[in-house]
């Protein structure tokens, strides 16, 4: 297996707590999404993640791949977003989509607007051209979750989503869901016959062993594929007793 330690991602409360963030603020640590200031470690980390999950990808004939975690709050959008800017950096047409249509928070990582999205494709209220977000970054389009439904799982598992995805299969070339929880909804897995598998987000001190063990029996029981593992909130002690954050890539042969 191997394993890749890329430096940032706080979770939210530990963001929320910064003293530089006032209480009740709505403002993002942009240091969590990918951009020309990273660090070069940082960036390095996931090309390597990039070309672990490409690999993963040619062995079947689907360009498409899903981001989940067992429970909320593991960071798996934040993971997310920055995969699908990493692929992005390859001159590759991608497109990041908020699947979650009940907490959703890519707008609020990537700053864009969430009137209309995903839902409201699928209820047919809307048409593509007219939701997505193109040219976030070059080559990056993203469809936020849009509307909040009464019904996600209906809507998720409807005729619409094949359709949908056979549109947008014949403009990109790689097409990233960004899931809920499955430990908390079977949302996630109702796409299984649509992508080629998952990337699995684990936390550090808050995933635990039962989690991780449930998570793969889940996956594995609907036939679908886990891709990998990334584990998210790692401390790690520097050379001068500074304390970073780390998150991990495994990626299974």
């Amino acid at each position: 297996m191997k394993i890749i330690k890329i430096p940032g991602h706080k979770r939210r409360e530990e963001i929320a707590a910064n003293k530089n963030v006032r209480a009740g603020s709505r403002k993002k640590d942009d240091k969590n999404v990918l951009s020309e200031k990273s660090k070069f470690a940082i960036v390095e980390a996931y090309k390597s993640a990039r070309t672990n999950i490409m690999f993963s990808l040619s062995a079947t004939d689907k360009k498409a791949f899903a981001i989940t975690s067992y429970s909320k709050g593991d960071g798996k959008s934040t993971v997310a977003a920055n995969l699908a800017i990493s692929f992005s950096k390859m001159g590759k047409r991608v497109i990041l989509i908020d699947c979650d249509l009940r907490r959703p928070n890519l707008h609020n990582i990537l700053k864009l607007d969430n009137r209309a999205g995903f839902s409201d494709l699928l209820g047919r209220m809307v048409v593509f051209d007219d939701v997505v977000h193109r040219d976030v970054l070059p080559c990056l389009d993203v469809l936020t979750s849009g509307t909040i439904p009464p019904n996600p799982s209906e809507l998720i598992c409807s005729p619409e989503v094949s359709k949908f995805i056979d549109r947008i299969n014949e403009e990109y070339d790689y097409i990233i869901f960004d899931t809920p929880p499955i430990g908390v909804v079977a949302d996630s897995l109702l796409l299984k016959d649509y992508i080629a598998g998952y990337l699995l987000v684990v936390r550090e001190r808050k995933t635990t062993h039962g989690d991780i063990e449930k998570l793969l029996n889940t996956v594995n029981v609907t036939d679908a594929k886990p891709l990998g593992f990334i584990r998210v909130g790692v401390t790690h002690e520097g050379k001068r007793g500074k304390k970073g954050y780390y998150y991990y890539y495994y990626q299974y042969y």
